[in-house]
């Protein structure tokens, strides 16, 4: 019972597991699901948003180019103004270098120039506005060859790094009215065209310039903030900064841009180049809300599902701690509480299961608690119920009463009394006139007493075949012998079954506590040993005297001290071998057993062996012996020995329900197979219930084990009963063995007993071989096995092995080749 909350325990926290696993599998998918979708949708945004980038930036190179044609537009304008001037052009014609010079200065600041050239026809400097014009001569000559060759329709234009700065180059010619010369004029693109790139495309856009072929590129003009320029000027443009914009990615400062560089003066080296760039993180922007709004469902959605989930969880938990505690209820022995959960899914399917395993379980508890304690055919109580009885009648006995002063107890409080009959003809009304007559008359005997035996707490019980207990608690010796009279009478009344009248006699015994005994066992074997001196004497019912028992005081000692021998392995197995006559094998033993007292020494086993079959003791001397006989047998097995060893079974042994359950848990508590061990019974035992022995040696036949007749000869034999019987051998007793010889009777006894056994298919052993001439005699009528002092006198077992391997070597082959003497 202790266990009980415990297991109650366990049961709840497991259900609690239950339901935080339902919990946090439905929000786990759902955070899965969740996370899945605001991974995928970030991802996409992102990609669209790079994508969409990249085709703003390779639109806005196009509306970049697009941009420097038109500013190659304005300054070709105006350079065509200034070639077009007549002071310019004469002072052109007056050659005077430094004049020229001076106009070509003071019209470049007009028009917003910082360069102005004048070349001749050849394309040689004539005059300039600036001292650093032969740094712009390898420019402004491959301007020369795409305008004077008119390699393109729009004015050409060219970009040339210089002084850390970017500037566009335009030519015209100079014309009067021939030409007789090209006017340059150069202007800064820097600021205002990044400036122009950001108001019309959005873009950051920056001029990288080289100062030379082997310098570093440095930020000529730039959209970006202060910050920006500053990481964006930091840059290795020949490593990092490169490798990062030919993969369309730029992060400066932190912030990831979409870039995209191209070259404006590829003739030129790439001195000059422009890098566009686009924010990704403004890109992707208005999409943050999307993202948030997601975020915020996804709280809500856990929320819900949160519920929703604990719901579902205790919608299913709670019926599955009710089938616990079913569960419980009926593992504590409970099956009487119904298995109450309501549902129309598959738990209550489960639960319908539960409660009709309940209903099943309690039905058949019922039907094994009626069997264990009642007779099925009487419906009586059996000795198992009886036992209980008598023992709790016991204990209230010794309980002192409390008594009131208007209390009348009747009877006499502290005494017990057992009455036990037999009835005396059943044997033969079951062979007269069959089982089932038999059968009814057991059922009428039952209530009969019942009508004798009336008063409250009084209880009558079929022990076994004929025979009946009454309990009368708080009955004293004197008044227990009143209702035995009473009981003796009321079978004086004949029965009349199918027409047929049946006289009845009941040998009854009496038992009285604390008189004849303390406990219920003792008390049940004092009333069964002053039945059967009842039915000896025909007396019809005793009183247990002392005297019943063979040696009184001794006796009643004698039970004690086997009891004692049992506990402190006072006995001691020994093995009479048994040897085919033809052969000289040994085939098996006999398994006997001997006391050795410690202070008496050895106890005959004719003294102590029929007074443990007269009190009952036998069946716990029995299975001391089969247990030591199968411990032998795997000793013996190990050493290549293996071979059945014989057990007597007595009539009490053999009317055990329980026998053939018994031998099975034994044979494989030791691990022995069926084969080691032949059960030998007695014909009187076999006899005395014909039809339950055979029951019982049926199924031991089932389960394998070999079975034997022992002392046949000396009891009522019947030839009818012997043929169902499934024996596999039979033992002639030694007394027509021994005297076989010398009596010409017990020769003819053993020699048609050999004759039927063999036709019948059974094995013959010969007990009492004491002389060589028996030997001879046993061989001669075709005996199969021998047994006596002749071979071997009973051995222990722990030299029996011994013996075995001395008789194989020489004594075998002795009898062997002594002559046959046949009758």
């Amino acid at each position: 019972m202790a266990a009980a909350p415990a297991a109650r325990t366990l049961a709840g926290w497991l259900s609690r597991r239950l339901s935080r696993r339902i919990v946090a599998l439905f929000l786990g998918l759902l955070l899965v699901v969740q996370g899945l979708s605001f991974l995928a949708t970030r991802e996409s945004v992102s990609r669209n948003a790079r994508e969409q980038i990249a085709q703003e930036l390779q639109l806005g190179e196009r509306v970049f180019r697009r941009l420097l044609t038109q500013n190659a537009q304005k300054l070709s304008d105006g350079a065509t103004l200034l070639a077009a001037d007549y002071g310019f052009r004469s002072a052109v014609a007056t050659n005077d270098t430094d004049t020229i010079g001076s106009v070509l200065l003071n019209h470049g600041e007009r028009i917003g120039a910082s360069i102005a050239l004048l070349l001749d026809t050849r394309f040689a400097l004539r005059a300039a506005g600036q001292r650093d014009a032969a740094d712009l001569m390898p420019a402004v000559h491959r301007l020369a060859e795409r305008t004077a060759f008119g390699m393109s329709q729009r004015p050409a234009s060219e970009i040339v790094a210089l002084g850390g700065h970017a500037y566009q180059l335009v030519m015209v010619p100079l014309r009067a009215p021939l030409v007789i010369g090209w006017v340059v004029m150069g202007f800064d693109i820097g600021p205002s065209l990044v400036n122009d790139m950001r108001e019309v495309t959005a873009l950051q856009a920056t001029l990288l310039v080289r100062p030379d072929d082997a310098g570093t590129p440095r930020i000529g003009a730039t959209t970006l903030e202060a910050d920006q320029a500053a990481w964006l000027a930091a840059m290795d443009w020949g490593g990092d900064g490169l490798t990062a914009v030919q993969r369309a990615a730029l992060r400066v400062d932190g912030e990831e841009f979409g870039a995209r560089m191209f070259v404006l003066n590829p003739d030129d080296g790439g001195s000059v180049r422009t890098v566009l760039m686009r924010s990704v993180d403004e890109a992707v922007a208005p999409y943050r809300q999307l993202q948030l709004v997601m975020a915020l469902l996804t709280v809500l959605g856990v929320a819900v599902f949160a519920a929703g989930s604990v719901f579902t969880a205790r919608r299913i938990t709670t019926p599955v701690r009710a089938l616990v505690r079913a569960a419980e209820r009926l593992g504590e022995g409970d099956y009487q509480s119904p298995v109450q959960v309501r549902s129309a899914d598959e738990i209550g399917e489960l639960a319908q299961a539960f409660e009709r395993m309940r209903v099943n379980v309690d039905t058949q508890q019922r039907e094994i608690t009626r069997l264990a304690y009642w007779d099925s055919l009487t419906g009586l109580p059996n000795r198992a119920q009886f036992r209980v009885s008598a023992a709790a009648a016991l204990a209230e006995a010794r309980t002192p009463p409390i008594l009131h002063p208007d209390d009348r107890r009747e009877g006499s409080p502290g005494h017990v009394s057992v009455l036990m009959l037999d009835m005396d003809r059943f044997k033969h009304v079951n062979d007269v006139m069959g089982y089932e007559v038999g059968d009814r008359m057991l059922q009428q005997v039952g209530q009969r007493l019942g009508q004798v035996c009336v008063r409250q707490g009084d209880l009558v019980a079929r022990l076994s075949g004929d025979e009946f207990a009454v309990l009368l608690p708080a009955t004293d010796t004197r008044d227990a012998l009143r209702v035995a009279e009473r009981v003796a009478a009321a079978f004086e009344a004949p029965l009349v079954l199918d027409d047929q009248t049946i006289d009845l006699r009941a040998s009854i015994g009496v038992a009285t506590s604390p008189a004849h005994a303390q406990d219920a066992d003792t008390l049940l074997n004092r009333a069964e040993v002053a039945m059967y001196a009842a039915k000896r004497r025909g007396a019809g019912a005793l009183a247990y005297d002392p005297a019943f028992d063979s040696g009184s005081a001794r006796t009643i000692s004698l039970l004690s001290g086997l009891r004692h021998a049992v506990d402190h392995h006072e006995l001691r197995l020994v093995l009479q071998p048994k040897v085919a006559l033809h052969t000289g094998h040994v085939e098996g033993a006999e398994a006997l057993v001997r006391w050795q007292h410690p202070q008496r020494g050895p106890v005959p086993p004719m003294e102590f062996i029929p007074f443990a079959e007269q009190t009952g003791f036998i069946r716990t001397l029995t299975a001391w012996i089969l247990d030591e006989c199968l411990h032998t047998w795997r000793a013996l097995a190990s050493q290549g020995l293996a071979m059945p060893l014989s057990v007597n079974l007595s009539t009490r042994d053999l009317m055990d329900l329980e026998l053939p359950q018994k031998f099975e848990a034994l044979l494989q508590r030791h691990g022995a197979p069926s084969e080691a061990l032949c059960l030998e019974i007695t014909e009187s035992a076999i006899m005395d219930d014909p039809a339950r022995a055979q029951q019982t040696l049926e199924r031991l036949h089932e389960m394998g084990l070999r079975l034997a007749i022992d002392d046949f000869g000396t009891g009522y034999s019947s030839l009818a009963y012997l043929k169902r019987l499934p024996v596999q051998e039979l033992k002639i007793d030694k007394s027509f063995v021994m005297q076989m010889e010398r009596d010409s009777d017990d020769a003819k006894i053993v020699r048609s007993t050999v004759d039927l056994a063999h036709n019948l298919g059974l094995s013959v052993v010969a007990e009492g071989v004491e002389t060589p001439s028996h030997w001879r005699t046993l061989r001669g009528l075709d005996c199969d096995l021998a047994q006596g002092y002749l071979i071997a006198r009973p051995l222990p077992s722990d030299a029996f092995a011994a013996w075995v391997r001395r008789w194989t070597e020489h004594d075998a082959r002795v009898l062997q080749e002594a002559p046959t003497t046949l009758l």
